[in-house]
């Protein structure tokens, strides 16, 4: 269910988006911070620190007091919210019997006590040790959600998973952008392979941290090449494309080529068959290791909304980076 979820949508409270957990009513045992860690959430016998067993999450004390603990989370970019996931585990005697989520648009990093929140589950049972996900209708976009868990204790991760809602009336027309950026909207569908990295690392900000924060197949022993389906935030026509290998030294894929279409349609696996006949928008060029590659010579195919990015035979690339133009 969870790879599921990345192909459908974006984790909108991730780090490297700008999300941030700015508030929490208590976080004595775990640091809020950790709510939204890009890692998986781990647990270390024997740590220990000055208030009590170190967890990997956000933790409150044991309330002694009337009322629940609750901590809320500013996106990075506003987006539209499609389902939350909870995860609980390692948690086991500490985790809270109960959840609700609520989101709001604020333009403060803590929104004031009046803000506008809408509540967006009802109550939610939860266990420990676990991982679940509530789907929910809000057509809406936010910037900030709010988890209350009754009446405290500890939640490893929240994932908010969603679509991020870019405002391309701000963009000029002439204006050229980052179309498959993942803050623009941008996200991986589908790949044949990610042993080693995630497609959606591709349309992530900046340039890779190191190799595990990019793309990254298995050594194939087959014929044939590895391949990566993805959708731009928007319409545009490319004018530019650059794929970065940033950290990936040994095993850069030794050529590339891109297809690209306007509409593609039907599940990743669907969209994934399609694309094997998409037009051709880079011809097969070479690449060399730990280095930004940048194509201007591109097919003149008219505006697209798809991307499949190939890479011959194998390998890892750290970031694909279409620039152009929305075509509104």
């Amino acid at each position: 269910m969870f790879d599921d979820l990345r192909r459908r949508f974006v984790d909108l409270a991730q780090l490297r988006l700008g999300s941030e957990v700015v508030y929490a009513t208590d976080d004595f045992f775990a640091d809020k911070a950790r709510l939204i860690s890009p890692a998986e959430p781990v647990f270390v016998p024997g740590k220990y620190d000055e208030n009590g067993k170190w967890m990997d999450g956000w933790e409150s004390r044991r309330k002694r007091v009337p009322g629940h603990d609750w901590c809320v989370v500013r996106l990075g970019v506003p987006g539209v919210v499609a389902g939350f996931e909870i995860d609980t585990r390692h948690f086991t005697g500490n985790y809270p019997p109960g959840a609700e989520l609520e989101a709001c648009v604020s333009d403060d990093m803590v929104p004031a006590e009046d803000a506008a929140w809408t509540r967006l589950t009802s109550r939610l049972e939860l266990k420990g040790d676990d991982r679940v996900y509530v789907p929910i209708e809000h057509d809406q976009p936010v910037t900030h959600v709010r988890l209350h868990i009754f009446p405290d204790g500890g939640v490893a991760r929240l994932r908010v998973w969603g679509r991020v809602a870019k405002d391309w009336s701000q963009v000029g027309v002439d204006e050229v952008v980052d179309l498959l950026a993942m803050a623009n909207g941008g996200r991986g569908v589908i790949a044949n392979d990610e042993h080693f990295g995630r497609v959606e690392n591709l349309t992530a900000p900046g340039r890779g941290a190191d190799m595990g924060d990019g793309w990254e197949t298995r050594r194939r022993r087959e014929p044939g090449h590895d391949w990566a389906v993805l959708e731009l935030g928007a319409f545009g026509r490319i004018e530019e494309a650059v794929v970065d290998t940033a950290h990936f030294k040994g095993n850069y894929p030794d050529r590339c080529f891109l297809q690209a279409t306007a509409r593609a349609h039907g599940t990743p696996e669907e969209m994934a068959a399609q694309s094997e006949a998409w037009p051709m928008l880079l011809p097969e060029a070479k690449l060399s290791a730990d280095q930004i590659h940048a194509f201007r010579d591109l097919a003149q195919i008219g505006p697209v909304r798809f991307v499949r990015l190939n890479i011959i035979p194998d390998g890892g690339v750290s970031r694909l980076r279409l620039m152009g133009r929305v075509i509104r």
